[in-house]
C-alpha cells in the first residue's frame, strides 16, 4: 500500500480521510494546510498527495506545483467542493498525474482512486 500525505484544512474531513485510508492499509500523514505539508514533502517520500484545492494560505494547486518540484514522482488527488475549479495556473499544468474528486464524494471512490494511483 501507499505512503500518503493528506493536506486538508477541515479537521473533521482530514481525520475521516486519515482513519479511512489507514483502515484500507495505507500509511498516512495528515496536516491542516499546504504550508504544513511542504516540510513533510521535503523530508519524506510519499507515493501520493491528497489535498483540498481551496485552503487558506497555500492552496492545493500551489502545493501541488511545489510538490512537483520537490518530489516529481508523487501523484496527486485533489478534493474540492468547487467543481468548476480549473487545475491550471497560467499555461503550465499543475501535474500530469492528477485526479479530482468533487465533494461530496463516496469513500469508496477516494480509496479506489488512491489504490489505482499507488499501484501504478
Amino acid at each position: 500500500m501507499g505512503h500518503i500525505l493528506i493536506a486538508e484544512d477541515d479537521d473533521a474531513m482530514r481525520n475521516f480521510l486519515a482513519r479511512s485510508l489507514e483502515r484500507a492499509g495505507h500509511e498516512v500523514v495528515a496536516v491542516g494546510s499546504g504550508t504544513e505539508a511542504l516540510p513533510h514533502i521535503a523530508s519524506e517520500q510519499f507515493d501520493l498527495l491528497l489535498t483540498d484545492i481551496v485552503m487558506p494560505g497555500m492552496d492545493g494547486l500551489a502545493l501541488a506545483k511545489r510538490a512537483a518540484i520537490l518530489a516529481p514522482g508523487m501523484k496527486v488527488v485533489f478534493i474540492t467542493g468547487f467543481a468548476a475549479v480549473a487545475l491550471n495556473h497560467g499555461d503550465e499544468p499543475v501535474t500530469a498525474e492528477a485526479r479530482v474528486l468533487s465533494k461530496p464524494f463516496h469513500l469508496k471512490d477516494v480509496v479506489a482512486a488512491i489504490d489505482e494511483l499507488t499501484a501504478a
